[in-house]
């Protein structure tokens, strides 16, 4: 019984993944920041300003090859806060990795650096911006999880929706 299941399942047993699955391989080859700013365009009056902080975020990522099986992915994240109309401070963290992906098909591929890559990069990003809202003399600032697969999941809903929408002109 032992050898038919090791047969059927390609040589994999004891749960281990089969060959075919196997030959996808992502690796973490380095993380570090490739750019960091903060900003307190009104220190020191700003301390004193009475008034609810209002923390405007902007995220956005980048992925380039740089060569045939490696990519660097880029997560950037803006925080600017505000007191009334006045910009108590802004912090701005691009945090870069460079993963080594091979095995995968297209669609695993844009997958995978659209969702797995900033997850790993995201934490980083976080204890960035925390560091320097609070080096800057403001209370401190945590950003909350982001759910990336849930973006890429919009993503391609919007390119499917662009795709049938351009279809149903021509």
């Amino acid at each position: 019984m032992g050898n038919t299941m090791a047969e059927n399942s390609s040589g994999a047993t004891n749960g281990q993944t089969p060959p075919q699955q196997a030959q996808a391989q992502l690796t973490l080859q380095r993380i570090y920041v490739k750019d960091l700013s903060f900003e307190a365009p009104g220190a020191p009056q700003i301390f004193q300003q009475q008034g609810q902080p209002n923390v405007e975020l902007n995220l956005s990522q980048r992925v380039a090859q740089i060569a045939e099986d490696t990519f660097e992915v880029v997560l950037s994240v803006t925080a600017t806060c505000k007191v009334e109309d006045k910009t108590a401070y802004l912090a701005e963290v691009h945090q870069a990795g460079i993963f080594g992906l091979s095995g995968f098909d297209d669609q695993g591929r844009d997958a995978v650096l659209a969702t797995y890559c900033p997850n790993v990069l995201f934490p980083y990003v976080r204890q960035s911006v925390s560091d320097l809202v609070q080096n800057g003399g403001f209370p401190p600032f945590f950003l909350q999880p982001i759910n990336f697969d849930a973006l890429y999941a919009e993503q391609l809903r919007r390119r499917a929706d662009a795709g049938a929408g351009e279809g149903a002109h021509a």
